[in-house]
């Protein structure tokens, strides 16, 4: 007899439906099939194993790439009721665990893929009662996915182990070549995979060229109310620039990177976790381990390293499905370093790494829909426009800069291709200096050869040369030809360039309708934040494992005042009520 997941969902989570694509997971979990779940961020994966964990016998065994991830997932699904524990390194509760799962007393268990990996782990399953086995952040098994970890790839001895066992591969971030290794690498028949697409509609994207980047991300800091991430290429800059933004905005503003003090990135990372207010400035070793539903904003100050690091990096905001902004600022140098940088890995890497550069190249210089070249790079078919998007809602202006690029090229090369950007617009523009007379530019056909409003297009222009690898910078910073130059010299290809429209800065502005989790300036919804606030300070949990902004919202629309009326708003599920309930109705009560 087939078991039905409905009456589970509504009492454990509070959720009169299932999401997209949910049931057919849960369903397929349920019979004991093996399934690859592709499902983007904030689209309820979790659910997806947590659900059967409460209905399967045994223990749901989850396989998770970073301790904070399983903290997090752990105090998520504790919460609702569920037993779950975790199995690692920093946990001083080892044996209580290992007594706990063997007594059949866990519905979920949480490790690591080095520990999942090891004889060890597989004889503790083997004398207790594995019910389902879930990987999470699957793309980590395959080499093609942008955060390979090779411990993903020892999993498929233990899942063999255990052939009854049904699995499940859970990821956000895979693209067609990803997705078919991640089914081969943990034996999952193809027709067990299941795409819910990869559109994320509450996100804004937005990507401009640099022009003060602390001063661009500190507008985005200053507009954008709620949690935030920055991140930034390197460890010093991150402590930099949380210093600058702190000064700047008075929002509050940490670090966290790998190179700090234990006690402080931890400490750093769980007042984030906390916080419905701060900014955390971050490496990418931020993120992945944060499972924070009400982030508003993510802003990259530099070029991620793929479109999919990209699209995973932005994907933690807005998780609880209400508006939220993603800012890119990219400089030609990122381009100029990413490709020094494909020089210095394998050569049978060297073609793939080249064509995700060129993918983000294709990103960023667009006059087109961002969403739609994202949603194309994972296999998807968009509409031509989104409508959330900055070249959809403020469409750039297009030119043909070819001629311009041609004089560029021509005076890198009568210079000696051994000059920077700042002297070659200086040979063009006629700026005599001491360097130009002794090296005797000022004699070249290149001299003053640019004016007007041309002379505003070599910046932009100089950039797109380099984003097209026609010029490359060598080691000492001067400009070279790449292998795209020869083809625009020549008449053979063009260069079109994209204006991005001025942008209009107000003090004080909001970023975007609904970027607040108040847009109405409701004073019952703050109310109910404040209870909650309080809640968990007590509990000694994040606010948002109390419930999601979007619960206290329609609590505040519906005033409900009973707890049967309360248990029927979505995300409040029978544990929460018991814990919870009354406090909201006093809150509500108290408002009139």
């Amino acid at each position: 007899m087939a078991l039905d997941p409905l009456p589970q969902l509504q009492t454990i989570f509070g959720f009169p439906a299932f999401r997209g694509v949910q049931e057919q997971v849960v369903t397929r979990v349920l019979a004991g099939e093996r399934t690859l779940a592709v499902m983007p961020t904030g689209a309820g994966k979790s659910l997806c194993y947590q659900l059967p964990s409460a209905m399967l016998e045994g223990t749901c065994v989850v396989v998770s790439p970073l301790i904070a991830l399983m903290h997090d997932q752990l105090r998520a699904a504790t919460a609702v009721g569920l037993r779950a524990a975790t199995l690692t390194s920093v946990d001083e509760n080892k044996a209580e665990t290992r007594g706990r799962y063997l007594d059949g007393a866990l519905d979920l268990l949480y490790v690591a893929p080095e520990r999942a990996s090891t004889a060890d782990f597989r004889d503790l399953l083997e004398r207790g009662r594995p019910a389902l086995f879930a990987i999470d952040e699957a793309h980590c098994v395959s080499e093609w996915g942008h955060d390979f970890r090779p411990d993903y790839r020892l999993l498929r001895p233990l899942l063999d182990a255990f052939p009854e066992v049904p699995r499940l591969a859970l990821t956000a971030t895979a693209d067609a070549h990803t997705r078919a290794d991640i089914l081969d690498q943990l034996g999952i028949p193809h027709d067990g995979m299941i795409v819910a697409g990869f559109d994320r509609p509450n996100i804004r994207y937005a990507i401009r060229p640099k022009d003060n980047t602390t001063r661009q991300i500190a507008d985005v800091v200053r507009d954008t109310p709620g949690p935030g991430i920055v991140y930034v290429q390197t460890r010093a800059a991150t402590e930099k620039m949380a210093a600058q933004l702190t000064a700047i905005t008075g929002r509050p503003v940490r670090a966290y990177h790998a190179g700090l003090d234990p006690s402080v990135r931890a400490r750093n990372q769980a007042d984030f976790v906390a916080s419905e207010d701060m900014v955390m400035c971050a490496t990418v070793a931020f993120g992945m381990g944060i499972d924070k539903p009400d982030v508003r904003f993510v802003a990259h100050a530099g070029l991620p390293k793929s479109i999919e690091a990209y699209y995973q990096e932005t994907g933690r905001a807005g998780r609880d499905g209400d508006p939220a902004v993603a800012h890119l600022f990219w400089g030609a140098e990122d381009f100029a370093r990413a490709r020094q940088r494909i020089g210095e890995v394998e050569q049978h890497r060297q073609p793939g790494e080249r064509q995700r550069l060129a993918a983000l190249g294709a990103l960023v210089e667009t006059a087109g829909c961002r969403r739609a070249i994202l949603l194309r790079h994972f296999g998807e078919h968009p509409p031509e426009r989104c409508g959330n998007c900055d070249n959809c809602l403020s469409p750039p202006a297009a030119l043909d800069a070819t001629e311009t690029a041609r004089k560029y090229l021509s005076a890198v090369f009568r210079t000696g291709q051994m000059f920077g950007a700042t002297y070659i617009e200086q040979v063009l523009t006629g700026q005599s200096s001491e360097r130009s007379l002794m090296n005797g530019h000022e004699q070249l056909s290149v001299w003053n050869i640019v004016d007007g409003e041309e002379v505003a297009l070599l910046k932009p222009v100089g950039r797109a040369l380099l984003l097209k690898d026609a010029l490359r910078t060598n080691h000492h910073g001067g400009l070279e030809f790449g292998p795209a130059a020869r083809a625009l010299l020549k008449g053979e290809a063009t260069l079109p360039l994209v204006e991005p429209p001025k942008r209009e800065h107000r003090r004080g502005a909001r970023a975007g309708a609904g970027a607040t989790p108040n847009p109405v300036d409701d004073p019952v919804f703050e109310g109910l934040r404040a209870c909650r606030r309080e809640l968990a300070k007590e509990a000694g949990v994040p606010p948002y494992v109390i419930f999601h902004d979007s619960a206290l919202r329609e609590m505040a629309a519906l005033r409900p005042t009973s707890l049967a009326a309360l248990g029927r708003i979505a995300g409040v599920g029978q544990r929460k009520l018991d814990a919870y309930g009354q406090a909201f109705l006093d809150v509500l009560k108290g408002a009139g």
